[in-house]
């Protein structure tokens, strides 16, 4: 959802972008929580295509973790998902569910879209709730839909396909604790010294 910053307390002077935000709504109808995106989809692709989300949008710079009837959600949105680190860190903070919002294109769609859910939820034995636009818009953009629900093992419980509707998947809690028993990986995260930097860019730049 698209959030206007400019009255909210903290927002820099002459700030005009907006938040990529998610909300978690209780069953009363309060907001219980609410995530700002971190990471931005900035590129330019092959054929002069062009993505410049940062222009219109304020990278947030926190994550969340919100307590539900359930287990402890962590939430995320889209382009977030390339970046596995995020995940563990929320994991290791107690998340068990993982909240990933999307509108993913068509090509990255077809070719990641599958397998960086199942990847996600395997690395952190989380289930994952992955909610996706699906259809054309605003200047003929499409999106690759497939809503998914993915278990801690990485089986996909849910797959909207592509069209409109609704996905739904019996979630059994106790699955997460087993996952982790068979490969407890949470328990063996340890520090390391990070590579020096590279003296030449990124293959990208």
């Amino acid at each position: 959802m698209a959030i206007d910053l400019s009255r909210e307390p903290g927002t820099a002077g002459g700030e005009r972008r907006l938040a990529n935000r998610s909300y978690l709504v209780g069953p009363n109808g309060a907001v219980v929580a609410r995530y700002d995106k971190i990471h931005m989809f900035d590129v330019d692709l092959a054929g002069g295509e062009s993505y410049r989300e940062s222009n219109a949008f304020r990278p947030g710079d926190r994550t969340v973790l919100a307590d539900t009837p359930w287990g402890v959600l962590g939430m995320t949105v889209c382009y977030d998902l390339r970046f596995p680190h995020l995940y563990r860190a929320l994991a290791q903070a107690g998340a068990d569910f993982l909240a990933i919002p999307s509108a993913f294109t068509i090509p990255t769609g077809k070719a990641h879209w599958h397998v960086l859910m199942r990847a996600r939820a395997i690395e952190n034995g989380c289930f994952v709730f992955a909610p996706a636009q699906w259809g054309e818009h605003a200047e003929g953009r499409q999106t690759y839909g497939h809503s998914l629900i993915v278990d801690p093992w990485g089986e996909v419980l849910a797959d909207g396909g592509q069209g409109v509707g609704i996905v739904s998947a019996r979630i059994e809690v106790a699955a997460i604790a087993k996952a982790r028993r068979m490969v407890p990986s949470l328990q063996h995260d340890r520090p390391f010294t990070p590579p020096g930097l590279a003296a030449r860019p990124l293959a990208a730049e």
